[in-house]
């Protein structure tokens, strides 16, 4: 079963941009599809290999700062191709 997830990480820090930028990159390393737009980072896979993969990086990412919010959608289908049609 694919998945798609959205992600948006708000380190409650001063130097919040370092944070955010460690997590993408070790979520690029992650071998999954991961995209990033302004506002939120996608990742695109099977359920079982994202969710380990988010379970390690989201641990990682808390433990490296003091205070922060993460919030997910999940959506069940992999919708990394998606395009608009209107």
């Amino acid at each position: 079963m694919d998945i798609s997830v959205e992600l948006t990480f708000s380190p409650l820090q001063d130097d919040f941009e370092e944070h955010i930028i460690n997590l993408i990159k070790n979520l690029r390393n992650s071998g999954l599809v991961v995209l990033e737009n302004p506002l939120s980072t996608q990742v695109f896979g099977p359920y079982d290999t994202v969710m380990d993969v988010l379970k390690t990086e989201v641990k990682i990412a808390f433990e490296l700062m003091d205070k922060g919010l993460m919030y997910m959608k999940l959506v069940k289908s992999d919708r990394s191709a998606y395009e608009p049609h209107f």
